[in-house]
């Protein structure tokens, strides 16, 4: 009996054996995932997460990912600060602006880079033909955004201060129909609706890009106690978004089909900014040098009572990007 005994334990463990092991797929949807939201925007800038979304990728990581969709990065930042989201996509400037009122959030990772996103379009029949001819101009422009940074950047190169044009805040979505119906002669807008307006004027349309003025870059930002109490969280997060980076590097025409499908816009317009932008996950001092100029424009220009400039550091959390991925982090402080 106890010979028959041991020889079915034998075959029952020699059966295991032979078994492939499951897919991570399915090993993944074995466990509970972890619910999170996460506030992204229909910009080019949130591509990376688009992919990942869109392969697997999260849940493949133990994550169940509720996608928030915005069309600008400062209003995915206001949905992590009001507790709607977990995660939010953004770019440096609100980031800048949401620390200098004192609001204890974090950047784990940045997403994007560019040098050829921002720009400023205008009507070449509101008599604007080089940069310099936006003095007294209406120009449109986002408030607390890029845009607004950019504008003074631009203004700036040319030596202009914004007291010489008659500035026009405006969301990104109200741009096209503001220099079309010529509410406005200028935009300092990004992409999709910079291409998008260049598209509808045509011959009209003229853009001004300064690759030497201003690097964008566009990251992921949550709230510190969140990162905090959930360090596996942010870890499988990450990971995710290593994969998505890996597979945009191999496989750019079948991004672009995801992207394309992710924000339903046509895929000529994503094949036409795509070399715009470079994605890659990392840290690196850039972003501390960017926060800390902009900081010295906010203060400049009164947008914050705050006169000492924050330590950024201590709003970059490193630590979970180096445990994942080391050679991504590149900062000296």
């Amino acid at each position: 009996m106890r010979q028959m005994f041991l020889a079915m334990c034998c075959m029952v463990t020699l059966a295991s054996c032979d078994r492939a092991p499951l897919p991570a797929a399915e090993r993944a949807g074995s466990e509970v995932r972890q619910k999170i939201t996460v506030a992204l925007t229909t910009q080019p800038q949130s591509t990376l997460v688009h992919v990942a979304l869109d392969k697997g990728y999260f849940l493949n990581s133990g994550l169940d990912v509720q996608p928030q969709i915005h069309s600008f990065g400062k209003a995915a930042l206001q949905s992590v600060l009001d507790g709607k989201a977990d995660f939010a996509t953004v770019a440096e400037t609100p980031i800048m602006l949401s620390v200098l009122k004192g609001d204890r959030i974090f950047v784990i990772a940045n997403i994007e880079t560019s040098t050829r996103n921002d720009a400023v379009i205008a009507r070449t029949d509101a008599g604007i033909v080089k940069p310099a001819d936006v003095k007294g101009k209406r120009i449109g422009f986002t408030p607390g955004t890029t845009s607004d940074f950019f504008l003074d950047s631009f203004l700036t190169a040319q030596g202009l201060t914004r007291h010489e044009i008659t500035p026009v805040p405006l969301k990104p979505e109200e741009m096209q129909d503001a220099l079309l119906t010529r509410k406005v002669d200028a935009a300092a807008t990004w992409n999709y609706p910079l291409t998008q307006i260049q598209r509808q004027l045509g011959a009209q349309a003229v853009v001004f890009y300064d690759q030497q003025i201003y690097t964008e870059t566009f990251n992921v930002a949550a709230m510190q106690d969140f990162v905090r109490q959930n360090p596996q969280t942010v870890s499988r997060f990450l990971r995710a978004l290593i994969q998505a980076e890996d597979f945009v590097a191999k496989q750019p025409d079948e991004a672009q089909d995801i992207v394309t499908a992710a924000v339903k816009v046509d895929k000529e317009l994503v094949r036409q900014v795509w070399d715009a932008f470079s994605y890659q996950v990392s840290l690196n001092q850039n972003l501390l040098i960017t926060l800390e100029d902009e900081t010295r424009w906010a203060m400049k220009n009164k947008l914050t009572d705050k006169t000492v400039m924050p330590n950024y550091s201590d709003y970059i959390h490193v630590d979970s990007l180096k445990a994942v991925k080391p050679e991504a982090v590149k900062m000296n402080r």
